[in-house]
């Protein structure tokens, strides 16, 4: 009698290890498919962002050269040469590449260009200073 109670206790314990098995794997595989929306969603996001402030500083640098192309002095020559560097840092990014491994490193150079620029204009330097968004997520200038 001592058999059968033991293969009655083998089977709870395996039916056991088995349902915390596959309620192991399909916990698994729903968080993997969650991670997977919420990591698009928020690559989505941060990639709109970075694309609005590597646009905004590109118009602004071709706006100011606009301006300044026709002036002959020395200092309109180096406002010019300073943003031509800074729209020649925009124009080697690599747009249409979504795993750029110097994305950081490249994107705080064209920062550090940008501030340079501002500063040789007299201009503010704050990015978040000319684009500002509403609370709809849309933006204002």
């Amino acid at each position: 009698m001592a058999h059968k109670s033991e293969d009655l206790f083998d089977c709870i314990l395996m039916a056991d290890n088995r349902f915390h098995g596959e309620g192991y794997r399909e916990g698994f595989d729903e968080g993997t498919r969650q991670g997977m929306i919420d990591g698009r969603k928020h690559g989505a996001s941060h990639g709109a962002k970075l694309s609005m402030e590597v646009s905004f500083y590109y118009g602004f640098g071709i706006t100011w050269k606009c301006l300044l192309q026709n002036n002959t002095d020395v200092k309109a020559r180096k406002r010019l040469k300073a943003l031509e560097s800074l729209l020649g840092l925009i124009q080697k990014f690599p747009h249409e590449e979504p795993h750029y491994e110097n994305l950081q490193e490249d994107m705080e150079k064209v920062r550090a260009k940008f501030r340079q620029v501002c500063s040789i204009l007299n201009v503010p330097a704050d990015f978040s200073d000319y684009v500002k968004t509403g609370g709809s997520g849309g933006i204002s200038f």
